[in-house]
């Protein structure tokens, strides 16, 4: 079982409830789940579709052939009706549309009408369609009605008993008038989580002991603010909007020197402005975690749309040299667990981590069991307490011979924490000594360095043990490179190596993946920019040159089957 349900319209026609009720309900049912959001940057018109893939199986993309489509605009049915599968069939209420169309991949459900008699308000439509969706699917509708009972408990009875109304109606009516529907979900038992890329960042992060998060609004990244928000009050966390993303930056430093762990998060435009403060973070060895959600550029670009164009800008921007780390999760579990990694190893050797997602992963939907908590690693490397009381003659630049110096918190004891923009002395104080500055150099780069390298995992590799094909990419690429393998093992020896802890590199003692690529026939470099920002980082670091690359920039992620052409057509 494998089906794909698109839902399209204008701006405003709600979609996302439609959509986002939909996944709910496939998750909690017990089915594999993948959704991925397209959308305009209008609050009104345009065209935007949501996509939802369910499953009884683990999936982690999206495919182009759509079994149903849920038309609430003319325009969805022109766009997708080529997109069917041979079964498929497209939902539309041709009084709202002004539009009939017959023939048997047509469904005419008179979605506000059914609102009106059974929901008592013309509102009620998104959710009749919701239901006629699964009665379409021939799924049980008890797990919506449960759903909507929770959802507008709040609202009281009326609201609820006019939605289950709406929503059987729907439903009813596409069982008794779909004589073309033949789909038959699987069986599956147990519910699901069901979990978006930056909710799984924000869900890290408070379970990383995150206490302040700054940020100035920012697509694609916001989502990541408000699930931190969402949770402020439950774990005591400060959340600020700030002005703008250079006081965001700076407001998240002054937190984390005050003693608590600090975060912010915005897209590449709004890192633009942040790169003086990542400067600071660096001299003044101030830790900070930093999410970056990816868009197209340059300058406003395309701000709903996906791009991994900023790999190379948040690994070389800011002035000076200096040690950080750059993760790019490749699943809303990965944005859980690397999150976590990043507030350690901030905090650990007293730098700056900066997370990479972008739109695709941002917005899309995974299910899972459950993320293992037993994994989540929590240690505070501040003195505090009965430990700084007893703190003399303390020096917050100390030289040391790992590079990190001890990490006291002001006003935590006898003593006095000094730190400056400027270069400075072990105390902290300014200093232009020729000898002293260069050590400091080295202790904040070369000493932290080799055992920031240390803890770095080496690229996942999946597939063939000794491939002759090697599909290479990073961050959001993850799921479809993985699928593409297990679609193209059955004729090739493929396997693929994807990088979500990508700098620094990890050490080849741990896995030589260097000899992975250099013994393959082909190793293609899969990437969603231009330039090629992977491959060009692996000839620097490791040497190793790919003489095959995808590319894709247009703003929109690969599907399976795309990719799977772009694989074949070098294969061939």
């Amino acid at each position: 079982m494998d089906y794909t349900i698109k839902i399209g319209g204008e701006a405003g026609q709600g979609i996302q409830t439609i959509g986002d009720t939909l996944a709910v309900v496939f998750a909690k049912s017990g089915y594999h789940v993948f959704s991925h959001q397209d959308y305009e940057s209008r609050i009104r018109g345009g065209h935007n579709f949501y996509q939802i893939r369910l499953s009884d199986r683990v999936i982690s993309c999206s495919r182009d052939k759509v079994d149903i489509v849920v038309a609430l605009d003319k325009e969805s049915i022109a766009r997708y009706e080529q997109s069917l599968t041979e079964y498929g069939q497209i939902i539309y209420d041709s009084q709202s549309i002004k539009e009939k169309h017959e023939g048997n991949r047509f469904l005419d459900v008179p979605f506000v009408d059914l609102a009106i008699r059974h929901g008592g308000n013309k509102i009620m439509a998104n959710t009749v369609a919701t239901g006629a969706v699964l009665g379409m699917l021939g799924m049980d509708i008890e797990v919506l009605l449960d759903i909507l009972k929770e959802t507008f408990k709040k609202k009281g009875d009326a609201v609820i008993k006019a939605n289950v109304d709406s929503a059987i109606a729907g439903y009813d009516f596409a069982v008794k008038n779909c004589l073309r529907c033949s789909f038959a979900p699987a069986e599956v038992s147990g519910s699901k989580m069901l979990i978006a890329g930056n909710d799984a960042i924000g869900f890290g992060a408070v379970a990383s002991g995150l206490k302040f998060y700054s940020a100035y609004p920012m697509t694609p990244g916001t989502s990541i603010m408000l699930y931190v928000a969402s949770k402020a009050k439950e774990y005591g966390i400060v959340v600020e909007q700030a002005e703008d993303e250079i006081a965001a930056i700076n407001m998240a430093l002054g937190a984390s020197f005050a003693g608590v762990r600090a975060m912010t998060g915005t897209s590449g435009g709004g890192f633009a402005l942040m790169v003086e403060g990542l400067s600071l973070a660096a001299i003044t060895e101030t830790p900070v975690v930093i999410a970056i959600a990816q868009r197209p550029g340059p300058a406003t670009g395309l701000p709903t749309k996906t791009a991994q164009a900023d790999l190379l800008f948040a690994l070389y921007s800011a002035h000076g040299e200096f040690p950080r780390v750059i993760f790019a999760p490749g699943s809303p579990e990965e944005c859980f667990f690397l999150t976590n990694k990043a507030f350690d190893l901030a905090e650990k050797y007293q730098i700056p981590a900066i997370i990479l997602t972008d739109q695709y992963l941002a917005d899309s939907q995974w299910t899972y069991d459950g993320f293992d908590l037993s994994r989540l690693v929590y240690k505070d490397y501040r003195i505090r307490g009965e430990e700084a009381k007893d703190l003399k003659n303390y020096k917050r630049h100390l030289l040391t011979e790992d590079g990190v110096s001890p990490f006291a918190v002001p006003g935590d004891g006898n003593y006095v924490v000094v730190t400056d923009s400027d270069e400075h002395d072990e105390d902290g104080h300014i200093t232009e000594d020729i000898g002293l500055s260069i050590k400091m150099v080295q202790k904040r780069l070369h000493k932290k360095l080799p055992n920031i390298i240390k803890e770095i995992n080496p690229p996942k590799f999946y597939g063939d043990t000794n491939p002759e094909i090697v599909l290479v990419g990073w961050g959001s690429m993850y799921g479809l490179l993985k699928e593409s393998v297990d679609i193209l093992k059955e004729n090739h020896k493929i396997a693929m190596l994807h990088f979500s802890e990508i700098y620094p590199f990890a050490s080849l003692e741990k896995f030589d993946y260097l000899s992975v690529l250099k013994n393959s026939k082909k190793a293609i470099c899969i990437e969603q920019n231009v330039t090629s920002q992977l491959a060009r980082l692996i000839a620097c670091e490791i040497g190793f040159r790919f003489d095959y690359k995808i590319n894709k920039y247009d703003g929109r992620p690969f599907t399976l089957e795309t990719l799977l052409g772009e694989i074949n057509a070098i294969i061939r």
